[in-house]
C-alpha cells in the first residue's frame, strides 16, 4: 500500500459515520499513514431560520468536534500528523457566514463536496441531491458553474468526488460539461480525488469516463478515503487495488497534500 495521507475522514457527528474519533487516529496509525485529516461534513450557517441540515455537524457541535481534533493532534503527535478540516459545500446564500464561523476556530483546510446545488435548505426533498439520477442538462450545468464559483475563492484544499453528480441525460453533453469543469479545476490549481467509498462500494462514481478526461486534461489527482468507519483504513488489499487500477489509468496521485488555509481566502471574500 503506497498512500499515506488522507484528509478524507469522517466522524460520528455526521450521524452516518460510526466509532470514535480515536479509533480513526489508532486504525489510520495501525495502516502506516503518515498524516490524517479529518473533513466532517461542516455545519452550515443556512439562511432559513430553523431549517437543519441532517447529515452534518451541527453548529452546536463544532467547538466539540474542533477540541476533540486537536487534543488527539497534541496526543498523538509523535505518532502521526493529525490536521483539522470540514468537508463543505458551496452555498452561495450561506458560505460566506459559514466560512467565517468555520474560521472562528482554528481550522486548517476545507475540501469541497458538492452534494447539493442552490443552497440545499431551498429544496431539501432530495430534487436538488446531486446522488440522485437526474437527466436536465440544467441540472448538471448548475452543478459546474456552482462548483466551479466556489473553488475560485480559494477556500478549498482540493475538490473531492467530482463526478458524485448522477446525470443520466445525453452522454455527449455530460462529456461537455464534465471537460468544461475539469478544465476549470485544472486552471484553479486544484486537485481532484478520486473516491475510494464510491470506488470500493461500486457507486455511480468514480465515473469511469471523468477519469479519461482527467488523464486527457492533466489534472492533479488526490486518494480520498472517505472514512466513515476506522476499518476503512485497515482495507489494505482493496486500497492497493484502487492503486492499481489508476496506475492502469496513468495516473498518480500526490503522496503528499498542499493545504490551503481558509482563513486567507475568507479575507478576500
Amino acid at each position: 500500500m503506497n498512500l499515506t495521507t488522507n484528509l478524507h475522514t469522517h466522524t460520528f457527528r455526521c450521524r452516518h459515520a460510526t466509532k470514535e474519533d480515536r479509533d480513526y487516529v489508532e486504525a489510520a496509525i495501525r495502516a502506516g499513514i503518515k498524516t490524517l485529516g479529518f473533513a466532517d461534513h461542516s455545519p452550515m450557517i443556512f439562511s432559513q431560520e430553523g431549517f437543519v441540515s441532517g447529515f452534518r455537524i451541527q453548529p452546536e457541535e463544532y467547538e466539540g468536534y474542533v477540541k476533540s481534533v486537536t487534543d488527539l493532534k497534541k496526543e498523538y503527535r509523535d505518532d502521526i500528523e493529525i490536521h483539522l478540516g470540514v468537508e463543505l459545500e458551496y452555498y452561495p446564500l450561506c458560505f460566506e457566514k459559514t466560512l467565517a464561523f468555520l474560521c472562528e476556530y482554528p481550522i486548517e483546510y476545507t475540501i469541497m463536496g458538492q452534494h447539493h446545488i442552490h443552497n440545499e435548505q431551498d429544496n431539501y426533498e432530495k430534487r436538488d441531491y446531486c446522488g440522485k439520477e437526474n437527466d436536465d442538462p440544467a441540472f448538471l450545468t448548475t452543478y459546474v458553474d456552482q462548483s466551479l464559483a466556489g473553488l475560485a475563492t480559494g477556500a478549498f484544499t482540493y475538490f473531492a468526488h467530482p463526478d458524485v453528480i448522477h446525470f443520466t441525460g445525453d452522454e455527449a453533453f455530460y462529456r461537455r460539461e464534465m471537460t468544461r469543469l475539469l478544465t476549470g479545476v485544472k486552471d484553479l490549481g486544484i486537485p481532484v480525488e478520486f473516491n475510494f467509498l464510491g470506488y470500493r462500494e461500486h457507486r455511480h462514481y468514480p465515473n469511469p469516463m471523468v477519469w479519461q478526461l482527467v488523464r486527457e486534461i492533466g489534472n492533479t489527482v488526490v486518494i480520498g478515503l472517505d472514512a466513515h468507519t476506522p476499518e476503512t483504513y485497515l482495507m489494505k488489499d482493496e486500497i492497493e487495488d484502487m492503486e492499481a487500477h489508476l496506475a492502469s489509468l496513468g495516473l498518480t496521485p500526490l503522496r503528499e497534500i498542499p493545504l490551503r488555509d481558509p482563513h486567507l481566502a475568507l479575507k478576500n471574500i
